[in-house]
């Protein structure tokens, strides 16, 4: 594994580590809360596979937009805490 191929792998296992944390305390509001939040989890999912298959790229991919997903849905009111 190559320098980048190992930051990039570090960075996306610590930003899923952190958003599997915060998506434990969300309670999606109404069908559009619940709509991103299936989303959110989709990518948190393929995330985690990308990582498997050690294609470190598409997996940091995941993982920023499931940050943004959850990021936004907050600013929007749609995800509320438990």
């Amino acid at each position: 594994m190559n320098d980048t191929d190992e930051k990039l792998e570090k960075e996306t296992e610590k930003w899923l580590g952190r958003l599997e944390s915060e998506a434990k305390g969300i309670k999606p509001l109404g069908e559009s809360g619940k709509k991103h939040f299936s989303n959110m989890n989709a990518y948190i999912s393929d995330c985690k596979h990308f990582l498997k298959k050690k294609d470190f790229i598409r997996a940091f991919e995941c993982a920023v937009w499931a940050w943004g997903i959850y990021e936004v849905c907050i600013e929007m009111g749609i995800f509320g805490k438990k």
